[in-house]
């Protein structure tokens, strides 16, 4: 599952979770918001108005779950937070296409020049997931586009 980069919901705040807390703490985070907003546990006399708001917020604490419930989309997830960061602290050195690096067959990496003399390094693998790539000598950062 692709996360997109834009206008991208967080989901522990979804859920009133922190990245950090244990699989069965997030469960339970979860459990507690979906008993609250589920549309059949809802009072008869709830104005029609706040029925629908409840509903979405019911979805919304669901599509969080289904991200953070399952632990190779939380990876993901993680991953593309972590990212994220990453663009939002260190300022982008360059925005470079994939194409624009050079490919090592026996290493199976993409690999371009930093200014500083060190790398940029990205495997085959990691290009469908990773778009941020940090040198392997300085601090500076290089945004992969495809």
């Amino acid at each position: 599952m692709a996360f997109e980069r834009t206008k991208q919901k967080d989901w522990y705040q979804v859920l009133g979770a922190k990245p950090s807390d244990s699989p069965a703490e997030l469960k339970r985070k979860y459990q507690k918001l979906a008993l609250l907003y589920h549309p059949d546990k809802q009072e008869a006399d709830v104005p029609a108005g706040e029925v629908e708001e409840r509903v979405q917020r019911f979805i919304e604490i669901d599509q969080a779950w289904k991200i953070l419930g399952n632990e190779e989309t939380k990876k993901e997830y993680d991953l593309q937070q972590h990212e994220d960061n990453l663009t939002k602290e260190w300022p982008l050195h360059a925005q470079i296409y994939l194409r624009d690096m050079s490919w090592n067959e026996d290493k199976q990496l993409y690999t371009l020049s930093c200014r500083c003399g060190g790398n940029y390094s990205i495997s085959k693998s990691e290009t469908e997931d990773v778009s941020v790539v940090c040198c392997d000598t300085c601090s500076l950062v290089i945004e992969i586009l495809q």
